[in-house]
């Protein structure tokens, strides 16, 4: 015969009742039961924990010293409990521990400019950050929610997208004084092309070919780096040519830092970015969902 589940955070609730109200009698009051049945609960308890928490020698009931410490440990508990339920309301005001995963560029360059804005608007909540190109499974490493560019893959994970930016391929004028400017995708096979070294969705660059066609380029050179901010870097220094979203490289396009190439053989191909989380939206924690409503007001791809 199976053993009957133990129902243990019920039994600290009756035996801390038990404590407060002072005798069996009138917890079984409270909790609308019957004394037999909250003493047949403790003796249960205590048989279970083999030790005694209270002495029925007398009228008035006197915890030992054993039923001192465990009725300590029970409301502490109790009250974990009571605060974790509240926070898993989602009608309850936003509070708790957030923890967000993000890609690097986007972490740097979106999420953290706006953290403040963020923190100052739920001041009950604390924010935990980590930044890595790298796909992370949301359960082990514990995150509520990540930030993700590019294609999604096959998961329960519950996306909401933040924004698309166009792809385009850029290089630092002092490595094109050098190497000189490509004037078509055949021409990048005499460049160094920088790549990750981390396993992507597409092993190439698109571009559009003489019929309109989508022509891969295979990558070649001499560097690999492990996020798209790195990767910027790189550019900029000189190392290479990278491909990279629009959004990330505006600014360096604008300012001349970078030069935008190939542009008439661009395909047009779009980076997009989701944040992903666990668990069907009206299930939410209030924390998650206020940063997730967050996200899609404040944040700008474009």
């Amino acid at each position: 015969m199976a053993r009957p589940e133990i129902n243990r955070s019920g039994e600290m609730e009756v035996f801390a009742r038990v404590v407060e109200a002072g005798s069996f009698s009138a917890a079984a009051r409270q909790l609308r039961m019957t004394p037999s049945a909250v003493s047949k609960l403790i003796a249960r308890l205590e048989a279970r924990l083999g030790a005694r928490l209270v002495s029925r020698s007398t009228r008035k009931l006197q915890l030992t010293p054993e039923g001192a410490g465990f009725y300590e440990s029970a409301t502490r508990i109790l009250a974990e409990m009571l605060s974790a339920e509240r926070e898993a309301a989602t009608g309850s005001a936003p509070r708790g521990r957030l923890r967000v995963n993000s890609y690097v560029p986007f972490g740097q360059l979106k999420l953290i400019p706006l953290l403040p804005r963020f923190l100052e608007r739920f001041p009950e909540v604390s924010v935990d950050v980590v930044l890595t190109d790298n796909v992370i499974d949301l359960m082990e490493e514990r995150a509520d929610v990540a930030i993700r560019a590019g294609p999604l893959g096959e998961s329960s994970l519950i996306a909401r997208k933040l924004g698309q930016s166009p792809m385009v391929l850029v290089a630092a004028p002092s490595y094109l004084e050098k190497r000189g400017v490509p004037q078509t995708p055949d021409d990048l096979a005499s460049h160094n092309l920088l790549a990750f070294c981390f396993v992507r969705h597409i092993s190439g660059w698109p571009f559009l070919g003489t019929g309109g066609e989508t022509t891969m380029v295979n990558l070649s050179g001499n560097a690999l780096v492990s996020d798209g901010e790195a990767m910027r870097h790189m550019a900029l220094a000189g190392a290479g040519i990278a491909r990279l979203a629009r959004w990330h490289v505006g600014p360096d396009i604008e300012a001349g830092r970078l030069v935008a190439l190939l542009e008439p053989f661009n395909p047009g191909d779009n980076e997009v970015t989701h944040a992903v989380y666990v668990g069907q939206g009206k299930h939410l924690p209030a924390r998650v969902r206020a940063f997730l409503d967050f996200l899609v007001e404040t944040v700008r791809m474009t």
